[in-house]
């Protein structure tokens, strides 16, 4: 519709000239939406691939248990330099039976921060002087009870 009164509007606007043949009786071309390529990947749409059904994951480690906070307490002691794995047990004294001093003793719960994540105060640090110490407050701040 818009292009009949447009052409009509031209056609009474500009005079027909003997040398230029069809400028006043030409109909206008509708513009018409340029063509988009065709996508890489081919006609169609592109499929989307299946997602897993929601879950809540708040975690993926197994729960704490004391077993396997011990073990990985002694794990995390026997890779330690200065320890000889042959003495080491649950209630080996760092001082009097493995023979380290105080700044292997920060190492040591240092090492013990990383492997279970969280912080341990300087004052509870202090008082952690054998593996069975540190599995009871692990298991303690964790709230892990047999």
């Amino acid at each position: 519709m818009a292009g009949r009164v447009l052409s009509a509007s031209l056609r009474r606007l500009l005079p027909a000239r003997p040398g230029l043949t069809g400028l006043g009786t030409a109909r206008l071309r509708t513009l018409r939406p340029a063509r988009l390529p065709q996508p890489l990947l081919g006609p169609g749409p592109v499929p989307v691939p299946a997602l897993p059904p929601p879950c809540r994951r708040l975690s993926d480690l197994p729960p704490l248990t004391l077993p396997a906070i011990r073990e990985r307490v002694l794990y995390v002691l026997k890779l330690y330099d200065k320890i000889d794995p042959e003495k080491l047990t649950a209630e080996a004294h760092f001082v009097k039976d493995l023979g380290l001093d105080s700044l292997d003793q920060v190492e040591i719960i240092m090492a013990m921060e990383d492997e279970f994540g969280f912080e341990i105060p300087d004052g509870d640090a202090e008082k952690l002087m054998c593996p069975q110490e540190i599995v009871d407050y692990i298991a303690d701040k964790k709230d892990v009870y047999e």
